[in-house]
């Protein structure tokens, strides 16, 4: 599960171009919307993409994406459960 946060937390950095903050800076509970990493509704519609391309996995509900994006943990433990890559 380690690397599976590590490798998430590369990819939002490389991803979503993020320049002022690197992987390490990531905490595992760290809110990624809002007062956290402060992402926005572009940077949703990119994990999504990611999340389809990486790991096979299809979102079709914005709620549920609310929920898996909360934070490295949310989405990691999202993944590990339902990955098809």
């Amino acid at each position: 599960m380690d690397a599976l946060k590590q490798e998430l937390k590369e990819s939002l950095v490389e991803q979503l171009n993020l320049e002022d903050i690197t992987p390490a800076e990531i905490g595992d509970d760290d809110m990624l919307f809002g007062d956290g990493l402060g992402l926005d509704s572009i940077d949703a519609l990119e994990l999504i993409v990611m999340l389809d391309k990486t790991y096979g996995i299809k979102l079709t509900d914005p709620k549920q994406g609310r929920a898996i994006f909360e934070s490295i943990n949310t989405m990691s433990a999202y993944i590990a459960e339902h990955r098809t890559k």
